[in-house]
C-alpha cells in the first residue's frame, strides 16, 4: 500500500509513518518545517522529505491514501491536488474511485475496525493512564495496537500497528482533526471501552465557552459503542455530571484515588492488606494508576499481574519525567500547562518530597495560558512550591495574535506570594543555574521548551 504523509513532521504523522513503514508499506512525506526528534527519525528510517515545502507533483494517482496532518492549511497545494484526485479519479484505473484522503484518526480507525477498541480521554492524565495501559499488556505478551502522544518506555514509536493483535488502545486527544474536519479526535475511534480521567476548560482558542468544550466530552460517550464501557473518575464533579445525565446504554464503571502510602519515603500501594511498590507518584497519578487497573480488568488481567506489571512503570515521556538527582536534589520535567495540572503536579513534588525547599517553574506557552481572561483559572496552583516561578515569551503572545500581557496581571492572577515573572528565558536558566540546590527540588512545567533552553543540561549542572 502507498501512502503520502502532507505534514510528516508532526509528533504522531511521524510516528504513524514510521509504523506504517515497519508494517511494509510505501511511505512518503512532505512538510514545510520539521524539527528535532521528527527530522532526525526520519531520516535515519529513509522518509525525510528531499526539499522542505509543498510539491503538488507529490499527488499522484498511484497513490493508496493522502494522510493529512493537523499543520497543513486547506490552501495547501498538495491537499488541493489530492482533493482533484479525491473526486475525479484516473479513468483508465477501473480499481479506484478517487484517491482518499484521512487524517491520522480516521487512518487508525480504518486500521482498527474490526478491533477491540480503548480509548482515553480527558483534559489531563490521558497520556499517563495510556502508557500504563501499555506498559501492563506489553509486560503479559499481549500483542495490542496503539497510539499514545509521549515516547514510552519500551516502545519505539508513538503508534503501533499489527494485523495479528486484537486490541487497539488510544490516547484520546479533543483537540481538532485537521484542515477539512474540525472534529475533535477522539469522536472518530468509536471505543468499545472509553475513559475520562477529568474535564478542565482548556483549548480556548478552539473552544471558546466553556460549555462548549464539556459538550465534546458528552459526543465522546455517546461515540462509545452501545453495551461498551465507560470507565470514569468519580473524584470529577464535571464528570460525574456528565455520567448522570447520560442516556448511553453502557456500563459505567467508577474509578477514585488507588489507596497508597508514602510514610517511608516511597509510594506503596495498598490493596487486600498487601502493600506493592509504584514506580510513580503523586494523587493525581494514584488516579491515573487505578484507571488503568480498572482498563486492564476489563481486559481480563488479574491485579496480582497488574501491580507486577506496574513496579515497573516509572512514567511516560515528560510526565514526572526525572532529569536527574543526587542525595539532596532532584529535577523534574512535567508536561503541565493548564491550572488543573499544574496544580496536581506542583502538589505531588511536594507530597512527595515534604522535607525539601520545591522550587517550581512554569512556562506560560498555549493560547489558553497566554489569555489574561484565562490567566485567573491559574489562580493558587502554585501554591504548594515555597518559590513560584512563571516565565512567558511576549512575542509568543504576539504571534498568538492575542493582547499584550504584563507581569503584574500574571501575579495578580496566580495569587502567589512572592511569585517572580520572566520574560527572558535565557536570564532564568542563568539565575537557576547559579542557586544553591542543597535541600531543595526544581519542578519545571512547559508543553513548549523555554524558548529552545537545554533543560537537560541546566539539570545537570544543577545535580553535579
Amino acid at each position: 500500500m502507498r501512502v503520502h504523509f502532507i505534514a510528516i513532521g508532526g509528533a504522531v504523522m511521524h510516528n504513524l509513518a514510521l509504523a506504517l513503514l515497519q508494517k511494509g508499506y510505501q511511505v512518503t512525506g512532505s512538510d514545510d518545517e520539521i524539527f528535532e526528534p521528527s527530522r532526525g527519525r526520519l531520516a535515519a528510517a529513509g522518509l525525510l522529505p528531499e526539499n522542505t515545502g509543498w510539491d503538488p507533483g507529490n499527488i499522484t494517482p498511484d497513490l493508496d491514501a493522502v494522510i493529512l496532518g493537523m499543520h497543513a492549511r486547506e490552501d495547501n497545494p498538495e491537499l488541493q491536488r489530492a482533493r482533484e484526485l479525491q473526486t475525479t479519479p484516473d479513468p483508465g484505473d477501473t480499481k479506484k474511485s478517487g484517491l482518499k484522503i484521512l487524517s491520522f484518526p480516521e487512518f487508525l480507525y480504518e486500521q482498527t475496525r474490526d478491533k477491540k477498541r480503548i480509548v482515553i480521554g480527558g483534559s489531563h492524565g490521558k497520556t499517563t493512564i495510556t502508557s500504563m495501559i501499555m506498559h501492563v499488556l506489553k509486560y503479559r505478551g499481549i500483542l495490542f495496537d496503539y497510539m499514545v502522544g509521549s515516547i514510552v518506555d519500551g516502545f519505539e514509536t508513538m503508534v503501533g500497528l499489527s494485523e495479528e493483535s486484537e486490541i487497539a488502545v488510544f490516547e484520546g486527544d479533543e483537540y481538532l482533526t485537521s484542515a477539512l474536519d474540525p472534529r475533535p479526535k477522539f469522536h472518530l475511534y468509536k471505543p468499545h471501552i472509553s475513559v475520562i480521567s477529568g474535564i478542565a476548560w482548556d483549548h480556548m482558542n478552539v473552544f471558546p465557552e466553556e460549555e462548549n468544550y464539556l459538550e465534546q466530552f458528552r459526543i465522546f460517550i455517546d461515540k462509545t459503542e452501545v453495551g461498551g464501557s465507560l470507565v470514569y473518575c468519580i473524584e470529577d464533579p464535571v464528570v460525574q455530571d456528565l455520567v448522570k445525565n447520560s442516556g448511553r446504554i453502557l456500563d459505567y464503571i467508577p474509578y477514585r484515588e488507588h489507596p497508597f502510602d508514602n510514610s517511608d519515603g516511597s509510594t506503596q500501594l495498598l490493596y487486600n492488606g498487601n502493600k506493592y511498590p509504584a514506580g510513580v507518584f503523586g494523587r493525581h497519578n494514584m488516579q491515573n494508576l487505578n484507571a488503568a487497573r480498572t482498563v486492564c480488568e476489563l481486559l481480563g488481567i488479574g491485579y496480582d499481574d497488574f501491580y507486577k506489571a506496574i513496579e515497573s512503570f516509572t512514567g511516560a515521556g515528560r510526565r514526572m519525567q526525572l532529569l536527574g538527582e543526587n542525595s539532596e536534589t532532584a529535577v523534574y520535567l512535567d508536561f503541565a500547562h493548564a491550572p488543573s495540572k499544574v496544580m496536581a503536579t506542583t502538589s505531588a513534588m511536594k507530597d512527595r518530597f515534604p522535607e525539601r525547599h520545591l522550587v517550581a517553574v512554569l512556562e506560560l506557552h498555549t493560547f489558553s495560558s497566554l489569555n489574561a481572561e484565562f490567566l485567573p483559572r491559574y489562580a493558587e496552583s502554585m501554591d504548594p512550591a515555597d518559590t513560584a516561578i512563571v516565565y512567558y515569551n511576549p512575542k509568543t503572545v504576539e504571534h498568538k495574535k492575542l493582547p499584550p500581557v504584563s507581569a503584574g496581571q500574571i501575579k495578580e492572577a496566580f495569587r502567589k506570594d512572592g511569585l517572580m515573572v520572566y520574560t527572558d528565558s535565557e536570564k532564568l536558566m542563568q539565575c537557576l543555574a547559579a542557586d544553591e540546590w542543597a535541600g531543595c527540588n526544581l519542578l519545571i512545567m512547559t508543553s513548549g521548551n523555554f524558548d529552545g533552553q537545554d533543560i537537560k543540561a541546566l539539570a545537570s549542572s544543577i545535580i553535579r
